[in-house]
């Protein structure tokens, strides 16, 4: 049962990510992960098929996951608010930054808390990436999880993935289009799944 206060809640929760993750959408699908799990919006399953969905349509991921998150609990109102709510707080933050980054740069502190944030960024995407990993192969979604299965439908489009760009650019000594690639892997999940 979705509560009254939904639009609220959906502006609220992708205003909090994107005013607290730092490192673009990748380093936001954590968050996004945590918050809409918690909140019973959707299963980490789920969640995963949309990164993936999100991640081969036109724009940027996290906005896209407000989107389609904010579409699926609120219809179009609630995609327009979940939307505005992530994109909000970079907004802000990027107008003031302009206004002041030649003086920002300047401060010492600004320089070690910009260097200090790297680490931390590439923490969460790695466990993003582990996360999914074990979703996806092992349908391992919580740490709680003591069952798990092998799926080997994804582990052949993997490698589908993973070689035809390899065996290309050795042979062709050009890059394999990315286009391309994702819809080889999309051909590959219709007929395998």
């Amino acid at each position: 049962m979705k509560p009254k206060n939904i639009l609220a809640d959906l502006l609220l929760t992708f205003m909090k990510i994107g005013l607290f993750t730092f490192g673009g959408g990748y380093a936001m699908i954590a968050m996004i992960q945590q918050q809409v799990v918690s909140r019973g919006w959707m299963t980490t399953e789920r969640l995963i098929d949309f990164v993936a969905i999100a991640e081969s349509t036109p724009g940027p991921i996290a906005v896209n996951m407000a989107t389609y998150v904010g579409y699926e609990q609120g219809g179009f109102l609630g995609a327009l608010l979940a939307t505005i709510g992530v994109v909000l707080p970079s907004f802000i933050i990027i107008l003031i930054v302009a206004a002041f980054i030649k003086n920002l740069l300047k401060f010492p502190a600004v320089k070690t808390f910009i260097m200090s944030i790297r680490p931390a960024l590439g923490g969460l995407i790695a466990s993003v990436a582990v996360t999914m990993a074990l979703t996806v192969f092992f349908g391992i979604d919580t740490i709680k999880t003591t069952a798990f299965t092998f799926d080997w439908r994804t582990l052949i489009v993997l490698a589908v993935v993973i070689l035809i760009p390899l065996v290309w650019s050795r042979y062709k000594k050009k890059e394999f289009s990315s286009i391309l690639l994702v819809i080889i892997s999309g051909v590959l999940g219709m007929l395998l799944f």
